[in-house]
């Protein structure tokens, strides 16, 4: 799964969450992302080489904490 904004880094994501941004995310293969519960992101995107992953947490179909 990826976060619809391409951060480069997960400090990245975890301000703009803690910002108040509305970040949702999506699965460019096989499945569906979840509205509410945990998920799990890698980034940035491919055909980037992946250098972080972070288990969230969904509400209402936005990223509401990044737990890890």
């Amino acid at each position: 799964m990826y976060s619809q904004i391409d951060f480069k880094t997960k400090k990245e994501l975890k301000e703009a969450i803690k910002s108040g941004k509305k970040v949702s995310i999506y699965s460019p293969g096989i499945g569906t992302p979840k509205a509410d519960g945990r998920e799990y992101l890698e980034g940035p995107h491919y055909p980037k080489p992946h250098t972080w992953y972070a288990s969230v947490l969904m509400e209402g179909g936005y990223i509401k904490k990044v737990i890890s």
